[in-house]
């Protein structure tokens, strides 16, 4: 529900292109993992793809403004898609691509809509519009909840007791994060967008998040070692405390 224009559109094809980038390294810096480390395929997983939604996008809100969650929807149609593909793949080896999933699904849906309203310029009665406006408002307070009720749930020897998580984490939190954003941090400069920083931030907000619960659901669903799958999840969730802040500084300083 904002107006259309060439810097928005720009904006947001740079935000697509940045997710493809970023994911194209990730995926293939996990395949170098899995033949040099022996990492399993879940690891691999909880790497790649993070949460990146649910955290990322009550974050931008608060920080940046409404106006700037628009841009999110590129990383996140990046990150669906290639989930429902390839992260299923690994997830649980020999099913294949699920594409009804991956049309089919409701974040995919929801960003749908959203573009074809703002594509077309419709715009919404102040009534439906308060009131999506009032969903979106309960984001990060859920999220929030989500993430507590998870911890709290949470077999603490499990997620310390493994010496192997520790070097996963410390790859999927400092190393890999390390490295993104330097690279964004260095092409920010040279793309000729008067926003350009800040959008690539928003991508960076999205690489440098927890690993995606997503991965744990699934990995349940198809008992696919669930357990270890969580216990990455909220490691991973304890760090971000600390390393998305000084992943951030290092980008904008």
């Amino acid at each position: 529900q904002m107006e259309i224009s060439d810097e928005k559109v720009a904006g947001l094809l740079l935000a697509f292109v940045a997710a493809a980038l970023v994911h194209g390294f990730l995926i293939l810096s996990m395949r170098m993992a899995k033949k040099v480390f022996h990492w399993k395929d879940i690891e691999r997983a909880s790497v790649i793809y993070t949460n990146a939604a649910n955290l990322t996008i009550p974050l931008i809100a608060a920080v940046l403004g409404q106006d700037w969650i628009f841009y999110t929807s590129a990383f996140i149609i990046v990150q669906m898609m290639l989930f429902w593909s390839h992260g299923m793949t690994l997830i649980v080896p020999g099913i294949g691509m699920d594409w009804k999933k991956m049309l089919l699904n409701p974040n995919i849906i929801a960003i749908g809509i959203g573009l074809v309203l703002f594509a077309a310029r419709i715009r919404m009665p102040v009534v439906i519009d308060t009131a999506v406006a009032g969903f979106g408002d309960m984001i990060g307070p859920i999220s929030m909840v989500m993430i507590g009720m998870l911890l709290a749930g949470v077999d603490w020897k499990l997620v310390f007791g493994k010496r192997r998580i520790y070097g996963i984490v410390f790859l999927k939190m400092i190393v890999v994060p390390g490295i993104i954003t330097l690279c964004l941090k260095l092409a920010a400069p040279l793309i000729p967008m008067e926003n350009a920083k800040t959008i690539l931030l928003i991508s960076l907000l999205a690489v440098i998040a927890p690993t995606a619960v997503t991965i744990t659901q699934m990995a349940q669903l198809y008992k696919r070692d669930a357990a270890y799958a969580s216990s990455i999840n909220v490691f991973t969730t304890l760090v971000c405390i600390v390393t998305m802040p000084l992943m951030v500084m290092l980008y904008m300083i």
